[in-house]
């Protein structure tokens, strides 16, 4: 495989307004497989695109909220019964990830959540600047504003010859233009049109402020009711569950 392929899949919000499955981005190459966010729906969408979990070798979490992460109990029931695993798995987040994934395995399920898992997994707890190397990748987080105390953070992915830029849910910072400058995709979330929120973005805002962004490509995603309902006055790209982006 040349390059990178990007796989949606799942593009809509919390509410998975108009039935769109919630956060969860999968990056192939041909040296490894990194999902970006992991919602409570990832394992479905997964399966539904013919995609074995198995495959993935790091998930990076943008943030704490369920939407975002709630998925991953799911993947370590995939491992443990239905896809037997014995290689490692990093998992990549903000303070407090392993902790809180563990936590929400043990409550949804909780005689083999508080079982040993039976294969490696590894935490690595990011803060804004903390470079990282997940299998070929350099990973860098930043700093995104999106909730009053937790760390919420968006990525930039850097193999030897591409980059994608991941914003996870924000409000708007001009941060986004300077983490994002030369990236061959950006992954920019857009909840929603009519309203303006300090916690996430807005389809008018990204409109106005599109030709600062030096990014071969721009999709938008984590869509909520509001854009899908503007959809025909959108001129940036919107992902769809299931859309495939070569990069």
């Amino acid at each position: 495989m040349d390059g990178l392929r990007v796989s949606f899949l799942g593009t809509g919000d919390a509410f998975c307004a108009s039935g769109r499955h919630q956060s969860g981005y999968l990056v192939q190459s041909a040296a490894s497989t990194l999902l970006l966010d992991c919602g409570a729906t990832t394992l479905a969408a997964l399966k539904r695109g013919g995609i074995s979990a198995g495959t993935i070798d790091v998930v990076l979490i943008s943030h704490l909220h369920g939407d975002h992460f709630a998925g991953v109990p799911f993947l370590f029931l995939e491992f443990t019964f239905a896809e037997p695993r014995s290689r490692p798995l990093m998992i990549i987040g903000p303070p407090g990830t392993e902790n809180r994934v563990h936590e929400l395995y043990r409550a949804m399920y909780r005689d083999v959540g508080s079982e040993p898992l039976p294969f490696p997994v590894t935490f690595v707890e990011v803060g804004p600047g903390c470079r990282t190397q997940a299998q070929e990748a350099e990973v860098l987080p930043f700093a995104v504003p999106h909730q009053k105390e937790a760390v919420s953070l968006g990525y930039r992915l850097r193999t030897r010859d591409r980059s994608v830029v991941y914003t996870g849910d924000t409000g708007w910072t001009d941060d986004l233009i300077r983490q994002s400058e030369g990236a061959d995709l950006l992954i920019s979330e857009c909840c929603f049109f009519e309203n303006r929120l300090p916690i996430h973005l807005d389809y008018p805002r990204l409109h106005e402020n599109r030709h600062r962004f030096s990014v071969r490509r721009m999709i938008l995603t984590h869509l909520g009711r509001e854009v899908l309902a503007h959809r025909d006055e959108v001129e940036i790209e919107l992902a769809g569950d299931g859309l495939v982006a070569a990069v």
